[in-house]
């Protein structure tokens, strides 16, 4: 085990130090950074010492040295748009994006599961290929035009729910305003019902199209045979055996699908005009506030690859054959 800890921590490392270089490199294509921290009207004479002031005017890996060392001191450099520090400013939104996609996916869990399983036992059947065909669906439509219609007929023509906004729940809860936040969470829930259902029914369908496939197979499994030989009653025999040994693949793609959704929130976010952190990033990269953007992609980055970890340890723990 320890052997497997140590190999995963070292390939995160890696790929971390390979998000920080990407990122870096980011600032360098559109030409000399030094235009961004300067007004229009500055002379050659001011821009030539913000570039000294700045840094830009040493070796590219000296830039990015330096730029490696304030990232491991979570120093980002100073927001363009907020006038302050950049981590901060993304530190403020990440409450709201992660409501959104913790919601998301207890939402896309809660209906893939049942669905799956229920898509499995009645397989060949008429209730299987609408299962499957709503999957497909869900998998083929693009989140913002599904945000975009659910604006159009269930926000503006219905008048259901709202179009636009947030009510704050995870950031008061960890200021310790457990009144505020409590009192929030209705609310909370009923605005982002549209946003999640945008963002979670690609993880939805996937996911039971997954776990049809798991139970398709392990249903055929001599264990499950028996079981069902030996008189014991189906559904406990779903549940207790072949659940439970459909349930590893299903484990490792949830765990995956709170990173992808902190990703994929960006584009939703902007149509909803949600305050999390995608369309923080949206903004940024339009205003080309840079500090901002990278220390959004780092911290998405990190977030990722610790949930990646964690996943592979859990995995392990459910099937020891992974050590190996």
């Amino acid at each position: 085990m320890s052997t497997f800890l140590i190999r995963r921590l070292w390939q995160s490392v890696i790929v971390i130090i390979g998000v920080t270089l990407i990122s870096f490199v980011s600032l360098q294509i559109g030409g000399d950074p030094t235009y961004l921290f300067v007004s229009e009207a500055a002379s050659a004479e001011e821009i030539q010492r913000a570039r000294e002031a700045l840094g830009f005017d040493k070796p590219l890996y000296v830039q990015y040295l330096s730029f490696l060392w304030d990232v491991l001191h979570g120093d980002f450099g100073t927001s363009l748009s907020y006038r302050q520090p950049a981590m901060d400013v993304v530190l403020t939104a990440m409450p709201a994006t992660i409501e959104l996609t913790v919601f998301s996916l207890v939402l896309a869990i809660a209906l893939s599961i049942p669905l799956g399983i229920y898509s499995a036992l009645k397989r060949g059947k008429p209730v299987d290929g609408g299962i499957m065909t709503f999957a497909m669906l869900g998998q083929s439509i693009p989140n913002f035009w599904m945000g975009i219609m659910m604006i159009m007929y269930l926000g503006l023509y219905l008048s259901w729910f709202p179009i636009s906004g947030h009510v704050p729940f995870l950031k008061p809860l960890l200021e310790g305003d457990f009144s505020t936040a409590f009192g929030n969470l209705p609310s909370s829930l009923y605005y982002m019902v549209m946003p999640a259902v945008a963002v979670g029914s690609y993880t939805l369908a996937r996911n039971a199209r997954l776990v049809r496939s798991s139970m398709l197979e392990v249903l055929q499994q001599d264990y499950v045979r028996t079981a069902r030989s030996k008189g014991i009653p189906e559904r406990r025999v779903i549940v207790h055996h072949a659940l439970r040994n459909a349930w590893l693949p299903v484990v490792t793609m949830i765990g995956l699908e709170f990173g992808f959704l902190l990703g994929g929130v960006v584009v939703v976010e902007t149509v909803f005009s949600y305050p999390g952190i995608g369309r923080l990033v949206f903004n940024a990269i339009n205003q080309r506030d840079i500090p901002v953007v990278q220390a959004s992609v780092i911290l998405l980055a990190v977030i990722f690859i610790l949930l990646n970890l964690i996943v592979d340890l859990i995995y392990s723990r459910l099937d020891p054959r992974v050590k190996l």
